[in-house]
């Protein structure tokens, strides 16, 4: 296990995090490289080509201008998003891109970022090539880049490989399947969050892990702010989808504020549950400031779950937002090595399915669970996500995209609950549901992941 909770957990733009995290990230990546080699300024054209479910849903999902943001010299954690669209429609406007913010060349969207809607490479659906060009025409610098899920972006010499850990600190408690960390945790008494925590302090201090993991809680904080406060009524591009997150958040409070704060509906809190969710994932359809938990396309469930869990529950607190999300992450980790968590690799399930897996064990595990029911709880929140496919009509990231991060958020919730009510004996384990869902994203058909071209994608008639 070599992965940090901060790996897990990093702060993006929207839409997409293989779609618009990961090809912003190779496109600074390249330009980089080409600094650090001092060829930047032997520079004067680029070309960028994305392949596979990249070029596929490309449009939809923002890839192209964020290759474009990338090259400029912006990074996804820190671009300001409110002026994104406008850096991109200069370097258009003008024909001319200052490639890292130094260089300026020239620019024609149309050919130098090209997206292969039918055309694939081999190793992976999203992959990426970058050539930069002398003057001569001469290429100054090539390279392959592979959107791995997550915001992950590996090139081709790093692709497949496992990374050389012999200058890594040796991890006090290194684990690469379920059945390892429940080992360790029977072993030295410990919770799983207390596991995840002793490997971090191998990284950093606990003091600057915590202040990290508790940015990355008000920046979720923030998105639902955001997703609520936003004043235009349709989310962009083509499908005229209406928010209903600012409108639903008015309804709840003047429903509250009517019965004085004791609402007699039992099912109150999923109402606000819903609401967490749809304000995240609407503000990543609008290419807002969102958490990558740990994909953008199910960005809305672990903070909706982590939301629920701060208002509706007794002695909640920022010791237990940091258990939840160590919990969290120490699942998702699980996911990323074992499997995937690439809708464009095994599907849906790899993405609302290992976050609802791993909302489902953090809320166990703040809730008093021991590390075997957590399990129990991840295996369910998995279990009942298998084979999900992903079929975002029209390329964009909303529908299902939005309502399926609020069903899978109440589904993680009644997992944990379910989970608590037993003593943590089941018959499959995580491991096997992991492997499970690997093995069906394999046999599934390209069509079902991240390409617009079955399911729901080609049944309803975009308007």
């Amino acid at each position: 296990m070599s992965l940090s909770t901060l790996d897990l957990f990093s702060v993006g733009i929207g839409p997409s995090s293989s779609h618009t995290v990961g090809p912003m990230k190779a496109a600074k990546r390249f330009v980089d490289e080409l600094h650090e080699g001092g060829r930047l300024s032997k520079v004067v054209r680029l070309r960028a080509e994305l392949f596979g479910s990249l070029g596929a849903t490309g449009l939809g999902h923002g890839s192209d201008t964020a290759v474009i943001l990338g090259l400029q010299g912006h990074d996804p954690a820190t671009v300001d998003t409110d002026l994104a669209a406008g850096l991109v429609a200069e370097s258009i406007a003008t024909g001319s891109l200052m490639l890292g913010g130094v260089q300026r060349i020239g620019f024609d969207d149309e050919k130098d970022v090209i997206l292969h809607r039918r055309k694939s490479m081999p190793k992976h659906p999203n992959a990426m090539t970058f050539v930069a060009l002398d003057a001569d025409g001469s290429p100054v610098h090539e390279q392959v880049y592979y959107s791995v899920g997550g915001g992950f972006v590996v090139d081709e010499a790093e692709f497949g490989v496992t990374p050389d850990s012999s200058d890594a600190p040796a991890l006090p408690y290194p684990f690469t399947s379920g059945a390892q960390l429940l080992a360790h945790c029977a072993t030295e008494s410990k919770s799983i969050a207390q596991i995840m925590l002793a490997n971090e302090l191998t990284w950093r201090s606990e003091e600057t892990l915590r202040s990290e993991l508790l940015h990355i809680w008000s920046v979720m904080e923030a998105c639902v702010e955001n997703g609520c406060t936003r004043t235009e009524n349709l989310l962009p591009g083509g499908l005229k989808v209406r928010r209903r997150a600012p409108a639903l958040r008015e309804k709840l409070r003047a429903t509250e504020a009517a019965a004085q704060g004791q609402v007699p509906d039992p099912l109150w809190a999923m109402e606000w549950v819903n609401l967490y969710a749809l304000a995240v994932n609407e503000e990543n359809a609008s290419g807002g400031r969102i958490v990558t938990a740990p994909t953008n396309g199910a960005a809305g469930i672990i903070p909706a779950v982590l939301h629920f869990y701060m208002r509706f529950v007794a002695g909640a607190n920022e010791d237990k937002v940091i258990e939840f999300m160590l919990t969290a992450a120490a699942i998702g980790i699980l996911f990323k090595e074992n499997a995937s968590i690439s809708g464009a690799e095994v599907g849906c399930q790899g993405e609302v399915g290992s976050a609802c897996s791993m909302a489902a064990g953090a809320l166990c595990a703040v809730l008093g669970g021991t590390p075997p029911q957590v399990e129990n709880a991840a295996e369910v929140g998995i279990e009942h996500n298998l084979g999900l496919t992903c079929d975002p009509i029209g390329g964009l990231v909303q529908i299902p995209c939005i309502e399926r991060n609020a069903i899978a958020s109440v589904k993680a919730i009644n997992a944990a609950r379910l989970c608590l009510q037993g003593n943590g004996e089941h018959k499959v384990s995580l491991d096997a549901a992991i492997e499970t869902m690997r093995q069906t994203g394999a046999d599934m058909k390209t069509k079902y992941k991240e390409t617009s071209r079955g399911g729901l994608a080609v049944n309803v008639t975009e308007c």
